[in-house]
């Protein structure tokens, strides 16, 4: 599916699939759903649902009816990073946002950057022999 949302293109077709949702029963189900995450390569996030007629995706369908639907929804950081903590497992969550620490004084963050830039960062973190994340915050103090 290809939308576009305030002069944004979001497009199932060329975004990454990071994970998906569904509830129990099938399409003949009209309270079925289904959620995708995708992150399109600006890094920005989208979900894609699908359902029935008695879902938050239903469409009208002539007077006093609804049919099954679809929709996409541009989404924030946090608000894909607290899609994922309800509807994925954990190890597809940390796939996506990075391991989890219970140390609340980091915030994490997600940045597109060139793979070439990545590869410098950890290239440098190894020489250094620390993190990625510690070497990107001595180059930002």
């Amino acid at each position: 599916m290809k939308k576009i949302i305030n002069g944004k293109v979001y497009d199932t077709a060329t975004a990454k699939e990071l994970g998906s949702w569904c509830n129990a029963g099938t399409w003949r189900d009209f309270n079925h759903m289904e959620e995708t995450l995708y992150r399109k390569k600006t890094g920005e996030f989208f979900l894609h649902g699908e359902g029935g007629p008695m879902t938050k995706y239903a469409q009208p369908a002539g007077q006093n009816s609804w049919s099954a639907g679809d929709r996409i929804m541009p989404m924030t950081f946090p608000e894909a990073r607290e899609w994922a903590e309800e509807h994925l497992g954990s190890e597809e969550y940390e796939a996506i946002f990075g391991t989890v620490t219970e140390d609340e004084s980091r915030i994490q963050v997600c940045y597109s950057l060139s793979a070439a830039t990545v590869e410098t960062i950890k290239r440098k973190a190894a020489e250094l022999g620390i993190s990625a994340s510690a070497y990107i915050e001595q180059l930002v103090k």
